[in-house]
């Protein structure tokens, strides 16, 4: 009898502790991009969040978040990709190329510019994977070569005067095949919807799993509470797009990226191998992991993503420039960091990078609505990055208490 009373407190008193842990882990970057937004919205008298400033804000940071997807993933297994900006630029004017001179349908120099990022990412890889040299001097020698590549195809110069189709795929909106209610685009609103459900239906899918498993899981209240949060967010956003000109088309192809990337990270094999050559690289040599092919397919795989994002960039802008992509693999590495990846790899989500990748694009966006002297914009964004990230730490440090 003696022994069964002094045990049985034992799970009832670790419980909430492990609960608590995992709530400041996942909430501390969270919680920084709010106040963020929060302070901007009243710095600049509610301008931050008007209609049209909630479309630029996803239109113009949408090739930071496609470059972090794929970025997080390198991040994860222990190597960082510093030609990312440059491959956009090259994909950029192989596209702008084939549609303004070699006279390629505007699809078919987006299927051909996906190929030559795929073949990129190939060299890259084969590189790091096969011939042992570190990713970073890799990619370095990639960062300067296609750089140099893109000057060379572009002759310095401009091509303009791309096709409509292009140019919507960064700067254009889905028709309102709908209607309206008032200005109010409904197939807007009907995505969201349908966004909202699918969020709360795999989240509570994910939450019944682990506890069936007898895995530490959110308090109740914690969980719904996010739900809520995260619903009220993704319904004002599309509340506002769509009383300005509905759908960004880039949203569209970003929200599928982040649920396909999210998928293979944490359900697919390729993702656990990626998680277990950056937590322990020798344990994940002896449990059987290809790291070789593992380590290929990761730099194809941002081989193919930064085509994508050349692509964005390209039609956004209307045209092929040869200083197109300058500082991008900065912005996409500093979004995955803030979003809380480790540097010595093993940890990081596509969910974290994404909340990065928006601290920076709010930042940016909230000082140019304050017009402040671009010298001061950059003092200002390294400080609010540098607090950010301590933010999050602090955060983890006090979960892991």
């Amino acid at each position: 009898m003696s022994t069964t009373s002094t045990t049985e407190p034992t799970p009832v008193a670790s419980a909430p502790s492990r609960r608590l842990a995992i709530d400041f882990r996942q909430y501390g970057i969270l919680s920084a991009l709010v106040i963020i937004i929060v302070l901007f919205e009243i710095l600049t008298g509610g301008r931050l969040l008007m209609p049209g400033n909630v479309n630029n804000l996803i239109q113009q940071n949408a090739y930071v978040l496609i470059l972090a997807i794929g970025m997080v993933m390198v991040i994860i297994a222990g190597h960082i990709d510093l030609s990312v900006g440059s491959v956009v630029a090259m994909v950029g004017a192989v596209a702008g190329l084939a549609m303004g001179q070699w006279g390629l349908p505007w699809w078919l120099a987006c299927l051909l510019a996906l190929v030559v990022g795929a073949v990129v990412g190939a060299w890259q890889g084969f590189w790091v994977a096969y011939i042992g040299v570190p990713a970073f001097i890799v990619t370095l020698a990639g960062m300067l070569f296609f750089r140099g590549l893109t000057l060379v195809l572009l002759t310095g110069g401009t091509i303009g005067g791309l096709p409509a189709p292009f140019v919507a795929i960064g700067a254009g909106w889905l028709p309102s095949l709908l209607g309206t209610i008032g200005r109010t685009d409904v197939l807007t609103m009907v995505l969201g919807l349908v966004a909202c459900a699918l969020l709360v239906l795999f989240q509570a899918r994910a939450r019944n799993n682990r506890r069936r498993l007898d895995l530490p899981v959110e308090g109740g209240v914690s969980f719904w509470l996010k739900l809520t949060i995260a619903v009220l967010a993704i319904l004002g956003v599309c509340w506002q797009l769509a009383n300005y000109s509905g759908m960004p088309i880039v949203l569209v192809i970003l929200a599928a990226l982040i649920l396909a990337y999210t998928f293979v990270l944490n359900r697919s094999v390729f993702g656990r191998h990626v998680y277990a050559m950056g937590g322990n690289l020798f344990a994940a040599v002896m449990s059987g992991v290809k790291t070789r092919r593992v380590n290929f397919a990761l730099f194809v795989n941002i081989g193919v993503l930064a085509a994508v994002a050349g692509l964005v960039s390209t039609a956004r802008a209307g045209s092929a420039v040869a200083s197109a992509g300058q500082n991008y693999e900065l912005d996409a590495i500093a979004a995955v960091f803030i979003g809380g990846a480790a540097v010595q790899g093993g940890v990081g989500t596509v969910t974290g990078a994404m909340i990065g990748g928006l601290v920076m694009g709010v930042l940016n966006m909230g000082l140019s609505i304050l017009s402040v002297d671009a010298a001061w914009q950059m003092a200002i964004k390294g400080l609010v990055l540098l607090l950010a990230v301590a933010f999050d730490l602090i955060n983890k440090r006090r979960g892991g208490r």
